[in-house]
Formats: structure tokens, C-alpha cells, sequence
């Protein structure tokens, strides 16, 4: 089967056209960070504006490097969340019109589950397995037993690793994004100069 995945969650427009679930033939991203960078982080409607420059221009890509017509689609596959609600409604949007215009199956697909099984693209990995989430707004660790099938064994209380990134690198006067500039300088230095507590959740800890 022929799919045209979207992904708009948030500040990258991207497309994909993957061949029976597992084969990727081509994936095109247009980013926005230099756009972004401007105001330390990602300004929503600003974000929702570039999907709708952006989403005509990947698709084409997308076909064009997969070497696959429209016509040739089987299936639309499109990012429904979490995400910021502006950019995802771009990104659905137009694969509504173009599940309803071929009169192809749609699937949405929930963007921490997209990272969990992405895994599959790059190995045949066996059930039950743990996976790690660490993005943007989440930072959870889940027992994977099968699709759609999901247990959250723990996540932050406060700020997702992510969003720590970026409003660490903010206060001191980092670039954006961030965890890319944190983690250039973080090669520098002395893992051993300041000694955290290991945090518990208890009273008194």
C-alpha cells in the first residue's frame, strides 16, 4: 500500500511516502527555526501561517522524490495531535481534501504514538518493549505491549525535558532552539562542577 503521511504538529511541515508501512521512499521537511529564532521559541499562529506556505510545496517534493503521482496514493495518513491546534488543523485539512477528492482511506495518527512506533521503520523490534518519549512537551516512559496498546509507567510533574531546554537556554541567553545549544556547550564542560540532589517525591526530600 501507497501512503502520504503529513506532519504539522508544530513548526516543521513535513511529508512522507511510505510503501507498506515499513519503506520509506521519500521524506521532505521544511523547518522553521530560523523563523522562530527570532523570538526564542515557537510563536503559534506565526507557525500556522508557514504550514500554509509550506504544505503544497513538501507534498510535491515528496511525490516527485518518491517518483509517485497523486493518482498513485492508496491512503493519507496525517498527524491529529497533540500538537499547537492551528498547525495541526493545516495539516488535516488538507488530508481531508485529498482522502475526499481520490477517494482514499484517511487514518490519523496520535504524534507520541507515531514516536513510539517509529522504531519499527529502522528494526523488527519484538512486543512488549519500553520506549522513551522525549519531545517537545513530553517526557514520558511507556511499556509498549502492541498498537494501541500503551501503559505510562512515569513522567515529568513539571516541565517536559524539552521545554526545560529551551527556557534554560532563554534565561541565559542561548539561541534558539535550545537543547541544541545547551547540548553544544554541554560537551565543554564539567559533568562534575555541581553535585544535584536526586530527586524524590516525598515530603521533606
Amino acid at each position: 500500500m501507497l501512503l502520504l503521511a503529513l506532519e504539522s504538529s508544530c513548526d516543521e511541515t513535513a511529508a512522507a511516502v511510505v510503501q507498506d508501512g515499513r519503506v520509506v521512499l521519500s521524506s521532505v521537511i521544511a523547518s522553521q527555526i530560523s523563523i522562530h529564532a527570532e523570538y526564542g521559541g515557537v510563536v503559534p499562529e506565526i507557525a500556522s501561517r508557514k504550514h500554509l506556505e509550506s504544505v503544497s510545496l513538501v507534498i510535491e517534493q515528496a511525490l516527485l522524490e518518491a517518483d509517485v503521482r497523486l493518482c498513485d496514493l492508496e491512503g493519507v495518513a496525517v498527524t491529529q495531535g497533540p500538537g499547537l491546534a492551528g498547525a495541526l488543523l493545516v495539516g488535516i485539512s488538507v488530508a481531508k481534501g485529498l482522502s475526499f477528492g481520490r477517494g482514499i482511506p484517511l487514518v490519523g495518527v496520535n504524534h507520541i504514538e507515531g514516536h513510539l512506533l517509529a522504531v519499527f521503520l529502522e528494526a523488527p523490534v519484538e512486543f512488549p518493549f519500553l520506549a522513551l518519549a522525549v519531545s517537545g512537551g513530553h517526557s514520558h516512559l511507556y511499556r509498549v505491549d502492541g498498537v494501541g496498546r500503551y501503559t505510562t509507567l512515569g513522567q515529568t510533574v513539571d516541565d517536559a525535558a524539552g521545554e526545560a531546554f529551551d527556557k534554560v537556554a532563554k534565561l541565559i541567553g542561548l539561541p534558539y532552539p535550545g537543547g541544541v545549544a545547551i547540548d553544544r556547550l554541554a560537551v565543554t564542560g564539567d559533568p562534575q562542577a555541581i553535585k544535584f540532589p536526586r530527586p524524590l517525591l516525598h515530603d521533606g526530600s
